[in-house]
């Protein structure tokens, strides 16, 4: 299945062409083919009709995540409904008819200047096409969002890594949805043959609230110890929050005691049901290259000398810690980053690794991924 994905480098494009990729991922590692081909399309391919209908070309589903909800009212308003004409022209050069999954937003109820942008933008799509998927979404929140951009999870959790104080509204509330269920909501759709209004129901909560659920992550987590993530929204949001640490704060530094006897340091607290195993690297050998959809994974070398890789799925940046066992640093890996670790001496790597829930064979949570 030909899927293309507009707005792949925003927050939820990206989400999406993540978990399309992690299905590829696992099907040639076991063998088989690729159940996809991932077109992402960015600003630029819209410039051009016949760029953006070589894109187009033999697509099954187009998940469309591309919009403005930014900048002058007038060209907001205007944005989203020619980013929706433009799509429509870009189909007919390529002469396909897609299932057209739209994110909407639940502002396109309101008479407000992006609430009509949005709300024409679907109706010029659901004109184009008999398969369209209405997907109406609350505030979206996930790894990777930018913050100051729409996105007030995103804020938050910056302004706490940065020790600042946000101006609260106290009466303000949210309906928050992580952008991986986002995204797997619209595949789904697509998959399935779903069309007309899908109306996913978000987490209701005060923005107060919010801002003292993250600073207590914070707390902890800065203090060496992880929150019970039971509950999948408090996993997504703790798996945004510490993402957005990343690389700035890491590694971790532990705190060593050290006497006569050698030394002594806690590895990781915290969680609930978590799973920690041993691991011998001999030199020049690598473990890893793969990446998890939202698995709370932590790597400390104990003895001997490694570099650790990490590097953000379908990017490529990569970025390398030096870890030495005489110094230990934990290093948590984000969700949706690829990962390996090295052994870059002459005497064996042991690795201490912690996660968060104990490994189910039936749902690994694995990808393979060269870094």
């Amino acid at each position: 299945m030909k899927v293309a994905i507009t707005g792949a480098r925003g927050l939820l494009g990206w989400h999406s062409s993540a978990r399309l990729h992690a299905q590829n991922c696992a099907a040639r590692y076991q063998g088989n083919p690729e159940p996809y081909e991932l077109v992402q399309i960015n600003r630029q391919d819209f410039a051009d009709t016949s760029r953006l209908a070589e894109a187009l070309n033999g697509v099954d589903v187009v998940l469309h995540f591309a919009g403005a909800n930014r900048g002058e009212e007038t060209e907001v308003e205007q944005a989203n409904p020619h980013i929706a004409r433009q799509l429509v022209a870009g189909c007919e050069a390529a002469i396909v008819s897609p299932h057209i999954v739209y994110a909407n937003s639940t502002h396109a109820t309101q008479d407000t200047f992006y609430g009509r942008s949005k709300r024409i933008a679907g109706e010029i799509l659901a004109q184009h096409t008999l398969r369209y998927t209405n997907l109406v979404l609350p505030h979206v929140f996930g790894e990777c969002a930018r913050p100051y951009y729409n996105n007030v999870t995103a804020t938050l959790i910056d302004k706490i890594w940065k020790d600042e104080q946000p101006d609260l509204n106290p009466e303000g509330r949210v309906q928050l949805l992580h952008a991986g269920e986002a995204a797997q909501i619209a595949i789904d759709a697509a998959l399935k043959g779903t069309i007309g209004d899908l109306i996913p129901q978000g987490r209701d909560i005060s923005v107060v609230d919010l801002f003292k659920k993250l600073s207590s992550f914070h707390a902890l987590y800065t203090n060496n110890i992880f929150p019970n993530v039971d509950d999948a929204f408090d996993l997504a949001l703790f798996n945004s929050y510490r993402t957005a640490g990343f690389p700035e704060h890491c590694p971790m530094p532990l705190k060593v005691n050290r006497d006569q006897r050698g030394v002594l340091f806690e590895t990781a607290k915290g969680g609930n049901q978590s799973q920690s195993f041993l691991s011998t690297t001999f030199p020049g050998k690598m473990r890893g290259d793969h990446f998890h959809l939202d698995l709370i994974e932590r790597f400390l070398v104990v003895s001997g000398k490694a570099v650790i890789r990490i590097r953000r799925v379908l990017d490529d940046e990569v970025h390398s810690f030096q870890v030495d066992g005489d110094s230990p640093v934990a290093i948590d890996m984000p969700p949706l980053h690829t990962h390996h670790i090295e052994n870059a001496g002459n005497e064996d790597v042991i690795t201490f690794f912690w996660s968060h829930h104990l490994f189910d064979p039936s749902n690994p949570d694995t990808y393979a991924d060269p870094v």
